[in-house]
């Protein structure tokens, strides 16, 4: 069973910039690939980025692709840098694990509970 607690949201302006974090509460953290995951209201939960297990691998939504950058380290967490921010990144943002993992979100086991970004004008 894999535990995510995610972090690090809240409010900022156009432009600003915001480090979400994902804890994991698992002995084997290096066997999961890490993903990033958002929400807006009244939207489906749509893929923001992902790791893979080695960190060798990242894949980006078209979105966010030079604005966003993921990252894991050796401390079972993983972390989301968003920078250049813009009001239609406003969303729930969710961390998930899987082994595999993929754009999908069917295809990710494991969630956190969610963490809000705000980016006003």
């Amino acid at each position: 069973q894999v535990q995510l607690v995610d972090s690090g949201g809240g409010s900022v302006q156009a432009g600003g910039s915001l480090r979400l974090s994902c804890a994991a509460s698992v002995r084997t953290f290096r066997n999961y690939a890490m993903g990033w995951f958002r929400q807006a209201p009244g939207k489906e939960r749509e893929f923001v980025a992902s790791i893979s297990w080695s960190g060798n691998s990242k894949d980006y939504a078209d979105s966010v692709k030079g604005r966003f950058t993921i990252s894991r380290d050796n401390t079972n967490s993983a972390y989301l840098q968003m920078n250049s921010l813009k009001p239609e990144d406003t969303a729930v943002y969710y961390c998930a694990a899987d082994f595999k993992g993929g754009v999908y979100s069917r295809s990710w086991a494991y969630w956190g509970q969610g963490t809000q970004v705000t980016v006003s004008s």
